[in-house]
């Protein structure tokens, strides 16, 4: 979410237009996306983060928020279910329709474990 005026052949904003960044978690990404880039929005101070992940088939979006006495974010809250925020703006969303639901074998080939053994 930005506070920048549209611009369709825009391709980047500066940090202090940016007032939402969200993540969408992958296993190729998952330590990026938890920590390294949680703490480079922080320093760039954009005021929410949020990254959303698998969570045994259902999408789970995890919540942060600025600190700026520190500088670094707060854990705001986790949503499972149902998300309802008010702030960056008002927001209610139905994550369970985010993604196709899946059997545990088919998670667990997703996460590159083996069925048989987990």
């Amino acid at each position: 979410m930005t506070t920048a005026a549209h611009d369709g052949d825009r391709t980047w904003f500066a940090p202090d237009e940016v007032r939402l960044v969200i993540e969408v978690v992958s296993p190729e990404s998952a330590h990026r996306d938890r920590t390294v880039k949680l703490r480079k929005y922080a320093e760039a101070s954009i005021p929410h983060y949020w990254y959303i992940e698998d969570e045994d088939g259902a999408s789970v979006v995890h919540v942060y928020e600025l600190d700026e006495p520190t500088g670094a974010y707060a854990p705001a809250v986790i949503f499972r279910g149902t998300l309802k925020r008010p702030v960056p703006f008002e927001i209610s969303l139905d994550l369970d329709k985010l993604t196709p639901l899946r059997s545990k074998q088919e998670n667990r080939l997703a996460h590159g474990k083996d069925p048989l053994t987990h």
